[in-house]
């Protein structure tokens, strides 16, 4: 088994701020949700809350539960099953409907070529350890994968993200997927990608919410291991994020040119794994808790003015 990359450590940091970093476009990944309310830093990034009035914005307000502050922060990146989609034609409209950016991993990221699955199939090991393509089985709803790239430049390899969204049928379906996701590396360390590439020394590390490490969603789990490419000399570095968010999981793996630093390949993934915060953030935003407050609010009311006519 391959030594566990330094890359852990800055993936750690990455989970437990992801839910109050700044997203590519300026805002926060979870703008006027749970950005500022899991940031223990303010805007100037030194710690400081205090607005130009003195007064701390972050306090609750006069008459509010100062419990909903804390139980805001409490809170993971999910997607509340009442309002996943429940069908097959809702889950496709569903993943290709999330936006998520090149740049969200990193400067110089760019749609690769092809850039999207067929939402109807996803990645399979199979007894010998190969990934094989095959369609998706009663539990899974759709699975869409779309692939991002860092082109080669003064002597670096590219740099390759896969992002695979999948929505299961309930929450139960995708619990048991993150356990077979960890069990997968316990039972195939080394694996067969494709035909030229293949990955060894997988080592697998998983957290469920509100354990030592895990700020942003329901479970995630961490790979590290060695890639290994027909025609390259060497082995570069290979990994994979899953996160769970109620029915729905979001996975990433990236695979790290030649010719870059170690301390490249771990600001690399921190990257990738802050990127599919990103998309967690986008997730929670359509069907987390919030969203449903929202929806319950607004249906009481539509419920009062019907009563009022």
């Amino acid at each position: 088994m391959t030594e566990w990359r330094p890359v852990v450590a800055a993936v750690a940091g990455t989970l437990l701020l992801a839910g109050c970093t700044s997203g590519a476009d300026g805002g926060s990944a979870g703008e006027g949700k749970k950005g500022s309310a899991r940031g223990a830093s303010g805007s100037d990034g030194a710690g400081s809350s205090a607005s130009a009035d003195g007064t701390d914005p972050t306090a609750p307000a006069d008459g509010a539960d100062p419990s909903a502050a804390a139980a805001a922060e409490d809170e993971p990146y999910t997607m509340v099953e009442e309002l996943a989609p429940r069908t097959r034609s809702e889950a496709v409209a569903f993943v290709r409907g999330l936006t998520p950016r090149a740049d969200n991993f990193g400067s110089g990221f760019r749609k690769a070529q092809p850039y999207e699955s067929d939402p109807g199939e996803w990645a399979v090991l199979d007894e010998d350890c190969v990934w094989q393509r095959q369609p998706l089985p009663d539990t899974a709803l759709a699975s869409l994968t779309r692939r991002f790239e860092l082109p080669g430049s003064e002597g670096k390899g590219p740099v390759q993200v896969s992002m695979t969204v999948t929505v299961h049928k309930d929450t139960t379906a995708a619990r048991r997927d993150m356990a077979v996701s960890l069990e997968e590396a316990l039972r195939c360390p080394n694996q067969r990608l494709n035909a030229t590439e293949q990955v060894r020394g997988l080592y697998s590390r998983a957290d469920p919410f509100s354990e030592a490490r895990n700020g942003v969603t329901d479970d995630d789990l961490i790979e590290s291991g060695e890639l290994l490419v027909d025609g390259i000399k060497g082995a570069l570095p290979f990994d994979w994020f899953k996160y769970r968010l109620g029915p729905v999981t979001v996975a990433a793996t990236d695979r790290i040119g030649a010719g870059h630093t170690d301390e490249e390949a771990t600001r690399i993934a921190s990257q990738v794994a802050q990127g599919v915060a990103y998309t967690a953030a986008e997730i929670d935003s359509i069907g987390g808790n919030t969203a449903r407050d929202d929806a319950e609010g607004k249906d009481s009311s539509d419920d009062a003015e019907a009563r009022d006519e």
